[in-house]
């Protein structure tokens, strides 16, 4: 256990996008530089904003926010509908500078990365890691575009190099160590630390920790046996003293994607539809990890029963789109009439094993042989270029999802 501040050099760098999906609107429409723009998933007066730009935080738009509600704040925001593939090519674009750096790149999201030279300071070659910065954040302007910004933050682990890279948005860079901490942590909240949201604030409260620097001086103990009553006590002790604690990957525990239905009064045969189109999605996800799965769970929310829910649990393990529509649908055959969302999950997921095939025959072999072809084809010319004729249509209602926490499917 260290008690005291890691002295080591500050070898993290935390690369993060500012307001990415709308900044790549604007740069790539130029007319909306400077002006107040919302990215939602779907164009109606009643949908949640899930990027702001700088200019729209401005006025007082939030995330989360319904766009209506926006509007009244903000009279000139512009409301556009997100194009993933879009913000997949200046992902991809990103990782390619940062890779330039360090093989050990780590995109922790669709906008945000971390480069670790403290496992190779030869990739450093003699140079400060502020310069580094600096020079990440000309390339990412004369690669992708002028419009494009990114706040970078450098510590010693990759809380603190989190905590760095937001302290001056847009566009900043600073660095964190044991020498100026206390002076920074003296100017935060505690929910301006990374997973400290609402229920751990309050946890934090109930024993008298209402700052950043009061948790930093907080007794291990406390924060173990009382606050968080587990060995994350312990993390969070060591993680605010700049010491390592989330250098580690979460394994895969199951696929999954919903939707909200578009409008309340279609068919059920509508809502299988769009049902297959959601599997699609799911069965590209598992395949695309090199898994496949033996339980697929089906819910609907209804308008007049609420929740609804089925499972089951298959002998032969399955990752095919057609696999996936056929037991999803079956759940589903008693499902409310009145859905207004729907959604699939597969889960007790194992790794796909070619020998298998051996065991179930030719028909399991000629539709994984089917299914590598449709997926080599729409990685090579674009999402559902290749798709069910039974979700014919469906791909104007059902949106691509953006991976927000996550860049397994990018």
């Amino acid at each position: 256990m260290n008690n005291h501040y890691n002295p080591s050099l500050p070898l993290i760098m935390h690369i993060d996008l500012n307001s990415c999906f709308a900044t790549v609107e604007q740069q790539a429409r130029p007319m909306l530089r400077n002006r107040p723009v919302a990215i939602v998933n779907r164009k109606t007066e009643h949908t949640s904003i899930i990027t702001a730009s700088y200019e729209a935080k401005a006025a007082g738009v939030k995330l989360g926010m319904r766009f209506k509600e926006a509007k009244a704040l903000c009279p000139d925001l512009v409301m556009l509908e997100s194009d993933p593939p879009k913000y997949r090519y200046v992902y991809h674009k990103l990782l390619a500078i940062l890779n330039d750096y360090s093989a050990h790149t780590r995109m922790k999201s669709i906008d945000e990365g971390v480069i670790d030279f403290s496992e190779s300071t030869e990739a450093l070659k003699g140079r400060n890691l502020e310069d580094i910065g600096w020079e990440i954040k000309r390339r990412l302007a004369n690669e992708i575009g002028c419009a494009m910004r990114c706040n970078v933050g450098i510590s010693t682990n990759r809380f603190l190099a989190k905590t760095a890279a937001g302290l001056h948005k847009p566009d900043g860079l600073d660095i964190l160590t044991s020498h100026n901490l206390r002076e920074v942590f003296s100017g935060l909240e505690l929910t301006d630390l990374t997973g400290i949201a609402h229920r751990n604030e309050q946890r934090l409260h109930s024993v008298g920790i209402y700052t950043p620097l009061q948790f930093l001086d907080a007794d291990v103990r406390v924060l173990r046996e009382i606050v968080f009553k587990s060995v994350c006590g312990e993390e969070w002790h060591q993680r605010l003293r700049g010491w390592e604690v989330d250098k580690r990957d979460f394994p895969m525990r199951s696929a999954g994607r919903q939707y909200v239905l578009e409008r309340f009064d279609i068919s059920h045969e509508q809502v299988l539809q769009r049902l297959h189109n959601l599997c699609e999605s799911v069965g590209f996800k598992l395949r695309s990890q090199g898994k496949q799965a033996r339980g697929i769970y089906v819910y609907a929310k209804s308008l007049s029963k609420g929740y609804w829910r089925a499972r089951q649990m298959a002998s032969v393990p399955f990752s095919s789109n057609q696999a996936i529509y056929e037991a999803a649908k079956w759940l589903f055959k008693d499902s409310p009439s009145d859905p207004k969302e729907i959604g699939v999950t597969c889960y007790e997921l194992e790794e796909t094993e070619d020998k298998q095939l051996l065991l179930w025959g030719d028909e399991l072999a000629r539709e994984r042989e089917m299914t590598q072809a449709t997926d080599t084809i729409n990685q090579r010319y674009g999402d559902r270029t290749l798709h069910s004729a039974h979700t014919l249509g469906t791909g104007m209602y059902v949106k691509q999802k953006i991976p927000f926490g996550s860049t397994r499917y990018l």
